[in-house]
């Protein structure tokens, strides 16, 4: 077994990889097929190699991704905004797919960070099992927390497959969630420029 290299999940005591091959096993066996078939054989070892690109999350510290900052922003104080990003996560609960798209905005203090670290921080939250609410509210937090803005914005809007392809069979159900800080909070005009932008009338959030 090894430790979890993300230093605050120092507590948790990772299996190794062949323990983690022998459990795959185990639940094709319990779904009722034989582990050792041909079509099988290297299911847990590609199962574990798919579980590793699924959780990378975890090994990733949120707050360095926006550590490097820019302060030449030549005067800029208008929203900085990153729509349509696509989000694939794993719900919690039942371990299934949760995919569809993320809008991040935040309105810089005199400092900007790159576009590109924004998305990488969704990735990060994203990557490990989660529910909608619990990453949308990390997500504003860390932007907040690390960057002092004047004000964050987030919406994402995804299908969850624990209700599409199990349970109730809603497959054409979405779930939006959405955190707003700042002037985003309280100035009702910066949030319905967000939703406008984002192509999202208020009235549907």
């Amino acid at each position: 077994m090894t430790k979890s290299k993300n230093p605050k999940k120092d507590s948790i005591v990772r299996p190794s990889v062949k323990e983690a091959e022998a459990a795959v096993r185990t639940l094709i066996a319990w779904a009722g097929d034989n582990p050792d078939r041909e079509g099988l054989i290297e299911t847990p070892k590609r199962v574990v190699n798919a579980y590793r690109e699924f959780f990378q999350g975890y090994d990733e510290d949120p707050e360095e991704i926006l550590g490097k900052t820019f302060e030449e922003v030549g005067g800029y104080d208008d929203m900085v905004l990153l729509k349509d990003m696509r989000v694939e996560s794993h719900c919690e609960h039942h371990m299934v797919p949760i995919i569809g798209k993320a809008h991040i905005a935040y309105i810089p203090n005199k400092k900007v960070v790159g576009i590109s670290k924004i998305a990488r921080l969704l990735d990060v939250f994203s990557k490990r099992l989660q529910t909608q609410e619990t990453m949308t509210a990390q997500i504003a937090d860390t932007i907040n927390k690390v960057l002092k803005p004047k004000g964050v914005a987030i919406l994402v809007d995804a299908k969850h497959q624990c209700m599409t392809t199990r349970g109730i069979h809603k497959i054409n159900t979405t779930t939006i969630t959405k955190r707003m800080l700042g002037s985003f909070k309280t100035d009702p005009e910066m949030e319905r420029k967000f939703l406008t932008m984002i192509n999202l009338n208020s009235d549907q959030c």
